[in-house]
Formats: C-alpha cells, structure tokens, sequence
C-alpha cells in the first residue's frame, strides 16, 4: 500500500503504560487503508470505554474497539475515529494467550476495515473481512487472531 493513504492522529488518554507508538499504529494502519484515510485513534480507559460503547451501543460494558465513520474530507479522504480501549485490550491478550502488541495490531487493523465498509454481520460478511484481517497481519508478521497457533501462516 502506498505510505500516503493514511495520515494518523493519535490522542492517549489512557493510563496503560504498555501502548504501542504512533509509529506502530501508523505501520499497521497503512498496511490496512485500502483508500486515502484520515483517522484520528484515541486510546482510552475502561470509564470513557464504557462512556462511549454505552452512549454509540447501549451496551453497558467497556468493549475493545470501536470505530466512528465521520465521511469525507473535502480532499477526498475518509474521516473516521477509532476508540481502543487499553486495558480491554491487554485483558484480552492475557486471556487468549496473544501478544499484546499483536492484539492492538489486530484490534486497529479491524477498526480501519469497518472505516472501509467491511462488516461482521452475516457470516459472509465476517468471512470476508476476517480473510482480509488475517492476510494484512499476515503481511506483517503476526499470526492469525482467530486461530489457536501462533505462528504466521
């Protein structure tokens, strides 16, 4: 992917000390953008986790990621937000046994797509997108998310 189809604002506001740098969101995220995209990624706590999935999903729990489609710009690049909540996202890699950088990486991965159009809705939909998911880590090599081995195939 061309290096220019993201631009990347990154806003932590999360205490978790083990985050990873802009400099890994900006990797991984352009190896995500299929088109020119303008994302602003806000790392957040569980409270504003929880604030937000409430607010945008009546769910009354901190969720991992959550993305915001905002339009265009007037350039033409896609507008989107994406809310990673730090310590869902270091939880989560404990328990399943996942590197932790890994887990982010999958986690902004999943946020750009659904910027994108894709979805998990119906069970093509989800096949699709986690096809993609697992090609993009795959490029960068971090194994399958949805599979028990760990290594890259």
């Amino acid at each position: 992917m061309a290096s220019n189809l993201l631009t990347l604002h990154v806003q932590s506001a999360s205490k978790t000390t083990e985050q990873p740098s802009r400099k890994d969101f900006l990797t991984w995220g352009k190896k995500a953008c299929l088109v020119p995209c303008d994302i602003t990624l806000r790392l957040v706590d569980r409270r504003e986790g929880l604030q937000l999935n409430h607010l945008y999903r009546h769910k009354n729990y901190p969720t991992n990621v959550l993305t915001f489609e905002l339009g265009h710009s007037l350039e033409g690049k896609l507008l989107g937000d994406i809310v990673i909540c730090c310590p869902v996202v270091k939880d989560e890699a404990k328990q399943q046994q996942k590197i932790l950088s890994h887990h982010y990486a999958h986690l902004f991965i999943h946020g750009i797509l659904h910027l994108q159009g894709y979805d998990h809705i119906t069970h093509t939909q989800a096949n699709e997108m986690e096809s993609l998911e697992i090609d993009i880590l795959r490029s960068l090599n971090i194994a399958n998310p949805y599979s028990s081995d760990d290594t890259p195939s």
